[in-house]
């Protein structure tokens, strides 16, 4: 029988969907796990992957539609199934509705190169394991886990999982795939795929940019996006300040630790969780700034959870580093680098992007001075980082005597809700970030 894909439910919240894209067509083969389609909510963007193996043989809704969830939008037929009806492949035009026919000429051609790397190494593997088996390593491994090991060539029943219940986490692979050495096997045999295996195909293309003159509709991320930009407008009342760090110290510092940072814990040193520490440390004194209004009432927030705003190529979203103040510097990395990767390849959770109790904007990536960022709901206030330059400044030795020297500098700006907090305790919140970044001592691991 063949095997119904659903929309899944996406948060408890969440009770729709809209299918953005299609990333295979009618006739293609599949593997379990792997990228399906696109949805976007009210929440997230994600890709949703394959729930079997075979090939897929209905499209039941089409690109731009939005459905409820556990509604069947397509179906997945056995290889031997799909064989025997050649009509689920997209020649046939005559379908009766329009929008299944121009979703099956616009649906993408291209197979991720995870894919094709998985079929590359399955070859040299030993012959599959039994069904129990395979229901043991489902039980013990997420569909992300699954993927990574498929592109590795590697046996989920050689790792012992650390996560709760014996489950075998990302970190788990990934450590096992780091000792065994990071490059996944090639083989030495003839590379000849078998009649089964998915062919390599060019990767996906990107989406065509606009003409001039075409009348665009907006995504569902940029509707969301100008929703809750235009209610923080009218919310909160705001106001900006400015300060100049000296950041030649973590430069150094950086420079100094990035490779060997990277050999020891798998994960490059990269700025932002040195701003992050320096702001979680101030808010840790001046809670007021990691508060939210309610009403006539003030919630002062137990935890210190941190968005990270992330820039995508469609949108932007801000995934949420939760209980930040709990954690140590390497911590916060892997947890920056964490959303920051799953948020690019639409691998979010609803709950990955809520529950922020202040942000963290970085436009310097891109070149700008500074930014005058706008507060994210419900938040009270959003620091921005600006961009990392030289420039002649006077230094003061511990003598009193005045220089000038080449320093490294960046401008942070703080974006704060003025009902809720004073021009001077936004000063003084940010001059101790200041001075946090600029007598740096932590260790970065």
């Amino acid at each position: 029988m063949p095997t119904d894909i659903i929309m899944p439910q996406m948060g408890e919240s969440i009770v729709e969907g809209t299918i953005t894209k299609w990333l295979k067509k009618p006739g293609d083969k599949i593997q379990r796990d792997e990228p399906l389609f696109e949805i976007s909510t009210d929440k997230v963007d994600a890709e949703i992957p394959a729930p079997a193996s075979g090939v897929l043989q209905e499209i039941k809704v089409a690109e731009g539609t939005t459905v409820g969830v556990n509604t069947v939008v397509g179906t997945i037929a056995a290889d031997g199934e799909a064989a025997a009806k050649p009509a689920a492949a997209p020649a046939k035009p005559a379908a009766p509705a329009p929008p299944k026919e121009e979703k099956k000429s616009d649906s993408s051609t291209g197979v991720p190169p995870a894919v094709a790397s998985a079929s590359r190494t399955r070859a040299p593997e030993p012959p599959p394991s039994s069904a129990a088996e395979e229901e043991s390593e489902e039980a013990r491994s997420s569909p992300l886990v699954r993927k990574i090991a498929r592109e590795h060539g590697v046996s989920l029943s050689q790792i012992s999982g650390t996560g709760l219940g014996g489950r075998i986490t990302k970190q788990d692979i990934m450590s096992f795939i780091e000792g065994q050495g990071s490059a996944p096997p090639t083989p030495t045999t003839s590379s000849a795929p078998t009649p089964s295996a998915p062919q390599p195909a060019a990767p996906r293309p990107a989406a065509p940019a606009p003409i001039p003159g075409d009348l665009v509709p907006l995504t569902n991320m940029r509707k969301l996006i100008a929703k809750h930009m235009i209610e923080s407008r009218r919310t909160s009342a705001h106001v900006h300040c400015m300060y100049e760090v000296d950041f030649t110290r973590i430069v150094n510092l950086r420079n100094k630790q990035k490779n060997g940072f990277e050999q020891r814990h798998g994960v490059r040193l990269t700025m932002m969780p040195f701003f992050v520490r320096a702001a979680i440390m101030a808010l840790q004194q001046w809670p007021i700034i990691n508060a939210s209004l309610e009403g006539d009432n003030i919630r002062y927030h137990r935890n210190i959870n941190v968005g990270i705003a992330v820039a995508l190529d469609w949108g932007l979203i801000v995934p949420v580093v939760k209980n930040a103040g709990d954690l140590n510097f390497l911590g916060l990395q892997r947890g920056i680098t964490d959303l920051g990767e799953r948020a690019r390849s639409k691998k979010l959770k609803p709950e990955d992007v809520e529950g922020s109790t202040f942000t963290v904007t970085n436009p310097g990536q891109f070149g700008a001075v500074f930014g005058l960022p706008i507060i994210n709901q419900p938040n009270s206030a959003i620091m921005g980082v600006g961009g990392i330059t030289k420039m002649p400044l006077v230094v003061t030795d511990k003598d009193g005597n005045d220089s000038i020297a080449i320093r490294s500098v960046v401008h942070l700006t703080l974006g704060y809700d003025h009902r809720l907090i004073d021009g001077a305790v936004a000063d003084q919140f940010m001059a101790q970030v200041k001075k946090n970044l600029e007598t740096w001592s932590e260790e970065v691991g």
